[in-house]
């Protein structure tokens, strides 16, 4: 037996205004979470239309400018297929600010792509540097050799990217006009596990390795989201969804 209703059918006291701000942020989410919506395995994760309208037409990179603190986040690769991406963002009262994207594509020198990358943080006034905690201790030893503090990120891709999506949906995003990078944000799929969990990733034999620096960028320089009361009683029943 199932009982799928939505929260505030179950729960009249729920504000409509909570599950209409949770629909703004993430359509997909919410729809399953104040909506008692069965979630398929794939599904988009952005539409192209939301992409591009955050996208500042005709600017492939913002030069430095003085008195703005600039946060850098780098996805590390060594060097025999993937890319290794670097980004840089700022923030602009409430707008995250893409300011440049650095990609080397394989096969490269990872060495060879780390004093690249210096030389392009130091035009930033960036000494350090977050990035994916999975690619070891080899970014952490190499970027130290060239003065630059290399930190394991926090947060997995699957967080950066649903950190970001709100804020592309809202307009408080202003991305560069990248091809690769707008190509790789609209690629992005959202798969839902047996137990419900959400993933965020690219297609098979796809790559987001340009998507996944700017999203770590871009939420190094974000404020704190806004964070909704958990929904109560959207689906229940004996068996799950």
């Amino acid at each position: 037996m199932v009982w799928q209703a939505a929260t505030r059918t179950m729960n009249p006291t729920v504000p409509q205004r909570i599950v209409d701000e949770a629909m703004e942020r993430d359509p997909a989410s919410a729809a399953a979470e104040y909506g008692a919506q069965f979630r398929s395995d794939i599904e988009s994760f952005v539409s192209r239309e939301a992409v591009m309208a955050v996208v500042s037409t005709s600017v492939v990179v913002r030069g430095a400018l003085e008195n703005v603190t600039y946060r850098a986040f780098v996805d590390p690769s060594g060097g025999s297929s993937d890319s290794m991406t670097l980004a840089i963002a700022h923030l602009e009262g409430k707008v995250c600010v893409l300011d440049c994207i650095v990609e080397r594509r394989a096969p490269f020198s990872p060495e060879s792509a780390v004093e690249e990358f210096t030389a392009t943080l130091r035009l930033y006034g960036v000494t350090k540097v977050v990035g994916d905690r999975y690619a070891g201790d080899w970014p952490k030893e190499a970027f130290r050799r060239h003065g630059i503090r290399y930190e394991p990120s926090e947060k997995p891709k699957t967080d950066l990217y649903r950190d970001l999506l709100p804020r592309i949906n809202s307009g408080e995003v202003a991305l560069l006009d990248v091809e690769r990078l707008t190509n790789q944000l609209i690629g992005l799929e959202r798969r839902t596990a047996r137990g419900g969990r959400d993933s965020i990733d690219h297609a098979p034999g796809a790559h987001d390795d340009v998507a996944n620096a700017a999203a770590g960028a871009l939420c190094l320089v974000a404020k704190p989201p806004w964070k909704p009361p958990q929904a109560i009683f959207g689906v229940s029943g004996i068996t799950g969804r």
